[in-house]
């Protein structure tokens, strides 16, 4: 086989099977908000893909986090861009059918109309034809007509030949009075064929408009259905490109990813040793902690899969957004174990509470564009510690927090207020 024509159907293969593992992915990050999305809100569902997407890769290249935004929007929104496009072929068809129907209806009508405007017109005549007749009798009335009748009776040669001429007057009468009858009548059918022709090209008319109004439909369909296709078209190169530039940055992002574990290791370890030096503190006895920051819940604490680069990565607290430079309290008082730059979180600060269930329990406050507390320094419960900011690995303003036993990191969410308010 010739090679030449083997290395790009390979690589359409490999592409195919990448785009369906992302897809795949994207579906599955999808699911659990299936049900809140409403339909054909593709706009919406793309939004919540990218949110995603950003929060998968926060340790990822900027130009990762870029193509994968790129190709979670594109994967999000082409569903509903392939249903625009069925939807807009069956508007074609429906409005090309009803554009068709009513141009044979406007053609039946301008033909019905044609063929009462003939029966007028033939009408007219007659009554032209008619009207002519009656002006004669009448024109022949006024010349003396009526003195001929008499003077043709006065001539006649006896009774018999009176009584012969009084029937051809008689007849001569008879005629004229059926001129005007005819006149009469070829009237009155004039004024009827003219009212339906008057009917007959209103119909047409309305008929003609109908049709150019759905000639008008089918095309604006047309253009709405190219437009789709358009769409799908730029959706699909969308996430090809993205695609490629995602796999460019494997090494890259799989290197950010070590690094990530390493400065996690690096906490758990300072953590300890802290605990360990000063014997882990007294016992917490403070309760539910307070809110550290006056924003909405933007990302969950748990294990994330990323579907571009097949790593499972741990998300170590739970991201509240909120304004940059808003005041980040402290949740519980203690003893600021750490407050410093800390790779990927950014500026960083933990804080020992004391010890909880017989470790040393501390909470942690990543990506603050400002610290405003020092190492060994005791704060209150609620005392303003730093500001939210977007350093580190953000893809955005918001805080992590982070709730830490042992230097271990536990879901914040169940030592924080239901409310979370």
């Amino acid at each position: 086989m010739d090679s030449s024509h083997s290395r790009p159907n390979r690589f359409r293969a490999l592409l195919a099977a990448g785009l369906s593992v992302v897809c795949a992915a994207a579906v599955a990050l999808a699911a659990p908000t299936a049900a809140a999305a409403e339909p054909g809100d593709d706009a919406k569902r793309a939004s919540r893909a990218v949110d995603r997407a950003e929060a998968i890769l926060e340790h990822a290249t900027v130009t990762a986090r870029n193509a994968a935004r790129r190709l979670a929007a594109a994967t999000a929104a082409l569903p509903e861009a392939q249903k625009k496009v069925a939807t807009s072929r069956g508007v074609v068809a429906a409005a090309s059918v009803q554009a068709a129907t009513a141009r044979r209806k406007a053609d039946t009508a301008r033909a019905s109309y044609n063929a009462v405007a003939s029966r007028f017109e033939q009408a007219q005549k007659r009554v032209v034809t008619a009207r002519d007749r009656v002006d004669e009798i009448a024109a022949a009335s006024y010349m003396g007509g009526n003195f001929a009748t008499i003077n043709l009776l006065v001539g006649a040669r006896g009774p018999q030949d009176a009584m012969d001429r009084l029937g051809l007057v008689d007849q001569v009468m008879q005629k004229q009075q059926e001129s005007v009858g005819e006149l009469v009548g070829a009237r009155r059918a004039a004024r009827i064929e003219q009212d339906r022709a008057g009917l007959a090209k209103r119909v047409a008319e309305d008929a003609e408009r109908e049709a150019a109004d759905k000639l008008a439909a089918a095309k604006q369909a047309r253009v709405a259905a190219q437009q789709a296709r358009s769409a799908v078209v730029k959706l699909a190169q969308s996430r090809r490109s993205a695609l490629v530039v995602a796999r460019s940055q494997r090494a890259a992002v799989l290197a950010k990813y070590e690094a990530a574990k390493a400065e996690e290791a690096r906490i758990q370890g300072a953590l300890r040793d802290w605990d360990d030096k000063n014997g882990g503190g007294g016992d917490y006895v403070g309760g539910n902690l307070l809110m550290p920051v006056r924003g909405w819940k933007s990302s969950d604490y748990g294990n994330r899969y990323d579907p571009y680069y097949r790593v499972w990565q741990l998300h170590a607290g739970t991201d509240f957004a909120a304004g940059g430079g808003t005041p980040i309290h402290a949740a519980a008082g203690g003893r600021v174990v750490q407050a410093g730059w800390a790779g990927g979180y950014g500026n960083y600060t933990c804080i020992n509470h004391g010890k909880r269930g017989g470790r040393g329990f501390s909470t942690c406050y990543g990506h603050q564009s400002k610290i405003l507390v020092r190492d060994g320094e005791y704060v209150r419960r609620g005392e303003v510690i730093g500001r939210v900011g977007t350093t580190g690995a953000s893809t955005g303003y918001h805080l992590h927090f982070e709730t830490r036993f042992g230097g271990v990191p536990k879901n914040p969410v169940d030592y924080l207020p239901g409310c979370l308010c």
